[in-house]
């Protein structure tokens, strides 16, 4: 029977069940826990019982999806299906728990029930009685989906308050699985086997230098696996160096859904978490102390990649954006030479590499060469030890300018206090009529170019605070790695030339076969200049001198 038919017998007094239909039905359940999967079962066996009992229909397969939720169709495999073989004409009448269980999007259910009436296809909703058959469906149909609609909405703002009020309250939300932890009563409990791993990750990176990726590998080599089974990827080695809670830090309201019925997310830059020091409900695996250190390590890298001149700082090799040019003062690109003994890494100024001679005259230092000035820079420095980490901590104590800095900054945020309730007083004077137009605005513009001044002097202060603080860790870097008397005959890692290593500056001498070369060490006071003497298949390092 077509729909024509169907209508005029229903008009004519006969019921749905009084027609010759093929019919199936369409079940479902939002989620896969044992008691929804036991209501999916009663579903099946009600339909198959409800259909195979009505004497004028043929039972056709119904089709069922478990565990997915009802505000899109997209990946309900099921449903799709039957829309598939609704067209395909493998039956004439569908029958369904309620409105929900085809969609609680409003859009898609009148969307997918006129879909099906094009193909001749009715849907007999039971709960809501509604048959789409009948002329007066669409718009009882659009009424009960909006309501459903609606249930959805407010299910979500009910979920989206009751994650605002656990942050509030400290619970901890987010995945169960963090590494290092595991979750008990809404708070975070250190599991010592796994943190153990995440202590090396921060020690590897703060204290020795490694790279982020150099990590990872040293994780692989060394048999270290994550939860399922496999290596640690750059990815998550990065989300563990900077994620807050390894400090003994709540940390909520990194995103929040846009609209319960899409699935874009908004992702809050840091400094709109919800963080603060928490440590009952989220314990510490590493020291406040080492956890900034290394975060602030990795926003200086960061820093360095994102520039603007990317080319001269990857982080890939151990010399990128180390070496500079003494011609032009730019950074030197790595390169490799093949000789017929095997290929050999150099560094050149970018201007030979984009113009060549015409460009720069200032000679390649080959890598081999590099390590061998930082090699005898650092066994110097290593020499004299103790009389220089004295030397520094002397000149660091000397400089005493971080009492003054914090000081002058006070200062200058408290005139600008002052300056901005002068500026509302002012305002004030001018809404009672106590003070000329004229009067206010050359007063306000007064108190503007104070504020103006005070700002710029506020930012000098905070970046002579900022490079201060990086003198100290350099200092303290440089310390640590004296101490340490470490072995570099294997040559320099990224993390190690990058904590120790300010920059090489190369120069010509105008004999092809000698270069100058300039060492500048974080933390060291003086520069250290050295002679190469370039002979067929070698050259030698010589003439150390301080400047």
């Amino acid at each position: 029977m077509d729909i024509y038919e169907i209508r005029n017998a229903l008009s004519s007094g006969r019921t749905i069940y009084d027609l010759p239909l093929r019919v199936t039905f369409y079940a479902r359940v939002s989620t896969d826990k044992d008691e929804q999967l036991h209501s999916l079962s009663a579903q099946v066996s009600y339909y198959n019982d409800f259909i195979r009992n009505c004497p004028n229909w043929t039972f056709v397969d119904g089709y069922v999806d478990e565990g997915l939720s009802g505000t899109s169709v997209k990946k309900r495999e099921r449903f799709l299906r039957m829309i598939e073989d609704a067209h395909a004409k493998k039956f004439d009448f569908i029958v369904t728990k309620e409105i929900s269980r085809f969609s609680r999007n409003t859009l898609d259910s009148i969307r997918y029930t006129q879909e099906l009436l094009q193909c001749g296809v009715g849907v007999l909703f039971q709960s809501d009685n509604i048959n789409t058959l009948m002329p007066d469906a669409e718009l009882r149909l659009t009424i009960m989906s909006s309501i459903a609609q609606d249930e959805v909405r407010k299910i979500s703002e009910r979920v989206k308050f009751g994650f605002k009020r656990a942050i509030e309250n400290g619970v901890v939300l987010g995945s169960n699985r963090i590494w290092g932890y595991r979750k008990q009563d809404g708070r975070l409990v250190i599991d010592e086997k796994e943190a153990e791993l995440v202590r090396l990750i921060f020690d590897l990176y703060a204290n020795q230098y490694m790279g982020v990726r150099s990590i990872a590998n040293y994780l692989t080599d060394h048999g270290y696996q994550n939860s399922n089974g496999r290596e640690f990827s750059f990815s998550t080695v990065r989300g563990i160096l900077c994620n807050p809670k390894y400090k003994g830090w709540y940390c909520g309201g990194k995103t929040s859904k846009i609209d319960y019925k899409l699935k874009n997310v908004k992702y809050f830059a840091p400094e709109d978490w919800t963080m603060y020091p928490d440590k009952e409900n989220v314990p510490p695996i590493v020291t406040e102390e080492l956890w900034d250190k290394a975060n602030s390590l990795l926003q200086r890298r960061s820093e360095k990649q994102s520039a603007k001149d990317k080319g001269c700082y990857q982080n890939q090799y151990p010399y990128s954006g180390k070496i500079i040019c003494g011609v032009h003062k730019t950074p030197y690109y790595r390169n490799l030479y093949r000789y017929k003994s095997g290929s050999k890494e150099v560094w050149q100024c970018q201007e030979y590499v984009k113009n060549g001679k015409n460009g720069c005259t200032a000679p390649i230092l080959y890598t081999i060469e590099a390590d061998d000035i930082l090699r005898q820079s650092l066994e110097t420095v290593a020499k004299d030890k103790s009389e220089i980490v004295e030397e520094l901590a002397q000149i660091y104590a000397s400089a005493d300018s971080k009492g003054k800095l914090k000081a002058e900054t006070s200062k200058c945020k408290a005139e600008m206090e002052t300056i901005q309730r002068r500026k509302d007083r002012l305002l004030d004077l001018s809404i009672d009529g106590n003070i000329s137009n004229a009067e206010f605005s050359a007063r306000n513009e007064r108190f503007n170019t104070e504020l103006k001044v005070l700002e710029e002097r506020l930012q000098t202060l905070e970046e002579e605070r900022r490079k201060e603080h990086e003198w100290a860790q350099s200092v303290q870097a440089l310390k640590q790695v004296i101490a340490r008397e470490l072995d570099f005959s294997e040559g320099f890692t990224v993390g190690l030339v990058d904590a120790l290593l300010d920059h090489m500056e190369v120069m010509g001498t105008g004999d092809k076969k000698t270069v100058r070369v300039t060492v500048y060490l974080k933390g060291m006071p003086e520069q250290q200049e050295y002679t190469i003497q370039r002979t067929k298949g070698k050259a030698s390092v010589c003439s150390r001198q301080y400047i």
